[in-house]
C-alpha cells in the first residue's frame, strides 16, 4: 500500500533558449492553487493527497503536465476548471478524467 493514497506530481520546470515548458502555462501557480484546495477540502496528508512540484518531466510539448501516483495517469490541464475536474472527478472520486488523460 502507498504512503499517500493519491500523489500527484506537477512539471514545474522552466526549459531555456524558449522551448517549450510546463512552466511558461503557469504551472507553479496552478500546483499552489491545489495544493491550497485539497487542505481546504481536508484531504490532504498521509493516507490521503500529497501535491509535489517537479522537475522535467519529459512531456513538456503536451504541457502542462501532471501525473498522478499511484496510479500514474498523467494529464494534461489548461485551467483551473480542468484541475477542479481533476481533483473532484480522480481525487475524491476514483475516476479518470478521460478528456484529459494523456497517454503514457
Amino acid at each position: 500500500m502507498s504512503f499517500y493514497q493519491h500523489h500527484v506530481f506537477f512539471c514545474t520546470n522552466q526549459r531555456e533558449g524558449g522551448k517549450p515548458c510546463c512552466n511558461d502555462f503557469m504551472a507553479q501557480t496552478i500546483r499552489d492553487y491545489v495544493k491550497g484546495k485539497i487542505k481546504e477540502l481536508g484531504i490532504s496528508g498521509e493516507g490521503r493527497v500529497r501535491v509535489n512540484q517537479a522537475g522535467c518531466l519529459g512531456r513538456c510539448e503536451e504541457g502542462p503536465v501532471l501525473v498522478v501516483y499511484p496510479e500514474g495517469i498523467w494529464y494534461r490541464y489548461e485551467n483551473k476548471d480542468d484541475i477542479d475536474e481533476v481533483i473532484e472527478q480522480h481525487l475524491q472520486g476514483g475516476n479518470v478524467v478521460k478528456r484529459l488523460q494523456i497517454n503514457k
